[in-house]
């Protein structure tokens, strides 16, 4: 064997080791693949307890009109202490809550850590936890005209309806919920619209909520028709979890209607590898093959996302269903909220642990907001530790320091 290769071979299998700690924890990190067979016994319980055909699970305006949002329908499907049942009427009554019976059918009744759980049902803690504010991000005051938020010089957010299929219990817009759902009205729109054709530098337009998914197709289409008329908006997005939440929702009229409208990008929110299903790959799949490029805007949550495993096991299962991890976002600080809220430094230790150690395509950025509403900022770990004219010092994803040349030739 000759020298090169027996050098190569040893660096081969350091390689291999330092991924073991990674391959030994894999097992606790279980997906909705792996867990598909229980997540459909939970789907025919759910089927019985609100009287579903398979073609009604397979529809979802009739998971919109049966959401689980209260204690007494939640506890015919997993038991529930009384004080358990006391915590959840206690929470509803300051914020509304409710749940799709598919992304119902996620959770393991017999885990009360369960990352699905831990998003969607309520918590005391929500009541109890005082830190943070309403609108950290100050959209009351970053907003120009109805529907609008605006933070940066060529974008901006129009809010189309404060409507979900789920209703995160980390959602920084939970002030927006209220007690019904509500689209934007059609007058507050145009009028948003008008906004963007009198701003000629606005060329990207993010459609957001809520969840925009969660309007009709025919409502979707107006819009996107709206907007093909603006010559200056080069870019349309839609913020929706619906491929998370509600993944029948990409039906085919709906692809068709996108498809038309390129180039179109919609930015989700998986959070956790169990969310990852066949159904949402579905979705996803089908998203893909209209030409409609796909983002993970992941939210980094306490108790749910917040170990390098788990992070880099859902952006290695995300690249599988055609969806690229965009951002990972530090949790904003939202009133009733704190419970999720991890240390930046938990945010900095999980970049550092994928880079290097997968696929540079499963490797967002991570982004803090900045309060008040002055835009995204990302975060890295330090890779470059000195610069001066002539050369660089670089610490490398294996923590190697080494110096490299910074000089132009003559």
């Amino acid at each position: 064997m000759s020298e090169s290769r027996e050098k190569a071979l040893q660096r081969a299998e350091q390689l291999k080791r330092s991924i073991l700690g990674y391959e030994e924890a894999l097992p606790a990190i279980p997906t909705g693949f792996q867990q598909w067979p229980r997540i459909q016994e939970n789907r025919e319980k759910l089927k019985a307890l609100l009287q579903a055909t398979d073609k009604d699970w397979r529809n979802w305006r009739w998971h919109m009109k049966n959401r689980v949002g209260t204690s007494d329908l939640l506890k015919e499907y997993f038991p529930l202490s009384p004080p358990q049942l006391e915590e959840i009427e206690r929470v509803g009554a300051s914020y509304r809550w409710a749940v799709s019976p598919y992304y119902l059918s996620l959770i393991d009744p017999d885990d009360p850590r369960d990352p699905i759980r831990a998003q969607s049902i309520p918590s005391l803690k929500e009541c109890t936890d005082s830190a943070g504010s309403s609108d950290p991000m100050d959209e009351e005051h970053t907003s120009p005209a109805p529907a609008v938020t605006r933070r940066y010089p060529d974008r901006l957010i129009i809010n189309v309806t404060n409507q979900c299929a789920m209703y995160c219990r980390h959602c920084q817009r939970r002030r927006n919920i209220g007690e019904s759902d509500l689209a934007t009205p059609r007058r507050d729109l145009q009028k948003a619209l008008d906004y963007v054709r009198q701003n000629p530098e606005i060329r990207d337009l993010l459609l957001t909520g809520g969840d925009a998914f969660t309007l009709g197709n025919s409502s979707i289409e107006w819009l996107l028709e709206q907007i093909a008329q603006i010559p200056h908006v080069e870019i349309k997005r839609f913020g929706t979890r619906t491929p998370v939440t509600l993944p029948y929702r990409i039906d085919d009229q709906l692809c068709e209607i996108l498809s038309r409208h390129l180039p179109l990008y919609v930015n989700t929110q998986f959070n956790h590898p169990l969310e990852i299903t066949p159904d949402a790959r579905e979705a996803c799949f089908k998203l893909a093959r209209a030409g409609v490029s796909l983002g993970n805007q992941a939210v980094l949550l306490r108790g749910i996302n917040d170990s390098p495993y788990v992070m880099r096991k859902l952006n290695q299962e995300l690249l599988k269903i055609m969806v690229r991890p965009y951002y990972l976002f530090h949790p904003k600080r939202v009133l009733g909220t704190a419970h999720f809220w991890v240390k930046i430094e938990k945010g900095l230790d999980i970049m550092e642990h994928l880079r290097g150690y997968t696929s540079g395509l499963a490797i967002p950025s991570y982004i803090i907001n900045a309060p008040l509403g002055y835009g995204k900022v990302p975060l890295t770990p330090q890779h470059l530790l000195w610069l001066d004219g002539d050369k660089a010092v670089i610490r490398t994803w294996e923590n190697r320091v080494i110096e490299v040349e910074n000089e132009t030739e003559g």
